[in-house]
């Protein structure tokens, strides 16, 4: 009785410590419920699964691949997903520049659309007036004889064809005159002899009459001689061509000598001028080309003239070629000497694609246009240029037409945003490359400029693994590279100066800055000893000992 007893009593303990036990389950499920916690089953849902586009090149190249791949130093290609393209930089896209509209608007950037003209160029020279040298004459006797008068005794007097300048008296053309007219008379007497003796003496006339002739005597003196037969004290010389007295060397009684030239004579009608074209442009310049000229003298007037001739020679203290530029000169306006400024119209006829001038960026090197690709975002591209006319340059290659490209401005943006570290990535560089896609490239707060280069400048930390002093190198394990977007390695610098490596030593911790100087090139303008980093042992202890 005692046992059933007991175990009566165990049952009943047991079947009431059950139904609490139930009861303070349903009690704290409706608890939960009525907070808003689900069960733990459901309480980590599994996120949406992002789509995958591709894998781009961890160093910011042009370079994307669809399925995962190593870069040549060994880094894993970081995946792209659905809604990062944009920042990541899509293919052939990782060196577009971002800026906000805002800063657009501040900065007064211009755009203009690339399009197809007629490229017109105007070549401008400065040039000099000169005489025609096919209309200038020098007045030169071919006997030795004195000045007897003068009937022209001033430089720059006007004369014209015919008119008388100067008397001389010769000796020898007096005795050639008398020799004309004893043969003259020979032959009258001699007219009854022998044929023998007549044709002798016909020719002792004819060769002083031809002596005479080559001595430039005028057809009415040497007419005058064969009818007079009077030997003349003195001959005139007369003017050749109606023109100015440009020289005149001839004096009153003066002795000259054969050959001697007393009297130049220059006809003004027309003139030259001789323009200097620089080199650049002399393949421009055709025979035959209308030109027009100022001359400071009339500001007012303008006259035109025709190219004859491009001389074959260059000048090369100036790097010049002169041109020959003939026109007519009616008033005898321009002056031999005076300075003209000429302008030829030259250029293409056929439409070819063009941009404005000032939309180039041209460093010496290699020639930039930024181009619009959407609102805030701008590609710049290499281009190969053409010709030049006053405001538009051809483009041969790097733009196509319609697309937009800044005219102004575009200076400004390259401060702004640090245009070469985007450039950089233009055609391809082995090694690290350039800025990441998508980045301006700009140096940390406080990093001194990159030397003389104008490169990008960028700032490091990390423990220095070994240096060679004599190869001017260093080999650094780093930490992330953000302005570069580079994951921790360690890799080999070359130092600006070998006296940055003194006092360096393998396993220093070190702060420092280096340029990309050329494609995959790296050089360390700043090198400073830096605190090790504290252990997590110690920061943790340091986190908690205000507790």
């Amino acid at each position: 009785m005692k046992n059933s007893t007991v175990i009566l009593a165990i049952v009943v303990l047991g079947a009431t410590a059950g139904a609490g036990y139930w009861l303070g389950g349903s009690q704290s499920g409706r608890d939960m419920a009525g907070a808003g916690v689900q069960p733990s089953s459901t309480a980590s849902a599994p996120a949406k699964a992002r789509k995958l586009l591709y894998y781009r090149n961890p160093m910011g190249l042009a370079d994307t691949s669809p399925t995962p791949k190593k870069d040549p130093m060994g880094m894993d290609y970081i995946p792209v997903y659905e809604g990062e393209d944009e920042q990541a930089g899509k293919p052939g896209g990782p060196n577009q520049i971002s800026i906000s509209t805002e800063k657009i608007q501040r900065l007064g950037v211009r755009i203009e659309a690339a399009s197809m003209r007629a490229l017109g160029k105007t070549v401008r020279a400065a040039g000099r007036v000169e005489p025609d040298e096919r209309h200038v004459y020098a007045v030169s006797p071919k006997f030795e004889g004195y000045v007897e008068r003068l009937h022209v005794n001033v430089t720059g007097q006007p004369v014209a064809k015919g008119q008388p300048l100067f008397e001389v008296y010769s000796p020898e053309l007096v005795s050639a005159q008398r020799e004309y007219a004893i043969a003259a008379q020979g032959m009258q007497a001699m007219s009854a002899a022998g044929g023998e003796a007549q044709a002798g003496m016909r020719q002792l006339a004819e060769s002083s009459l031809a002596r005479l002739r080559n001595w430039d005597l005028s057809a009415e003196q040497i007419a005058a001689l064969v009818r007079t037969g009077e030997a003349k004290r003195t001959i005139t010389f007369r003017s050749p061509a109606t023109g100015i007295i440009t020289e005149k060397k001839a004096l009153q009684g003066m002795r000259f000598m054969p050959g001697e030239m007393l009297y130049q004579v220059t006809d003004l009608a027309s003139v030259w001028v001789i323009a200097d074209v620089f080199e650049q442009d002399i393949g421009l310049v055709k025979n035959g080309a209308k030109v027009s000229l100022k001359i400071n003298a009339y500001p007012d007037k303008t006259f035109e003239g025709r190219i004859t001739y491009v001389y074959p020679t260059l000048k090369a203290e100036t790097r010049t070629i002169p041109v020959r530029v003939e026109l007519a000169n009616p008033g005898q306006l321009l002056k031999p000497a005076m300075f003209a400024q000429v302008e030829m119209q030259v250029g293409a006829k056929a439409p070819v694609l063009v941009v404005p001038d000032s939309a180039v960026i041209d460093s010496g090197t290699r020639r930039i246009v930024l181009v619009q690709i959407k609102e805030g975002r701008f590609e710049p591209r290499e281009v190969k240029l053409g010709e030049r006319s006053e405001n538009y340059v051809e483009v041969r290659e790097g733009v196509r037409e319609g697309e937009q490209v800044v005219v102004a401005a575009n200076f400004l943006i390259d401060a702004e945003s640090n245009l070469k570290a985007a450039v950089g990535g233009l055609g391809g560089h082995s090694g690290h490359g350039s800025a990441a896609a998508g980045s301006t490239g700009a140096a940390p707060a406080g990093a001194p400029a990159a030397a003389a280069s104008g490169a990008v400048s960028h700032k490091g930390q990390g423990r220095v693994e070994g240096v060679d002093p004599q190869a001017g190198t260093m080999s650094v394990n780093h930490g992330p590279i953000e302005t570069l977007k580079w994951p921790a390695m360690t890799m080999e610098f070359k130092v600006a100066n070998a006296s940055l490596l003194q006092g360096i030593k393998p396993g220093t911790p070190v702060t420092f800055e280096f340029v990309e100087r050329k494609a995959g090139e790296f050089v360390v303008t700043s090198i400073l000893p830096a605190a090790p980093a504290p252990t997590a042992a110690k920061a943790a202890s340091k986190s908690h000992s205000g507790h």
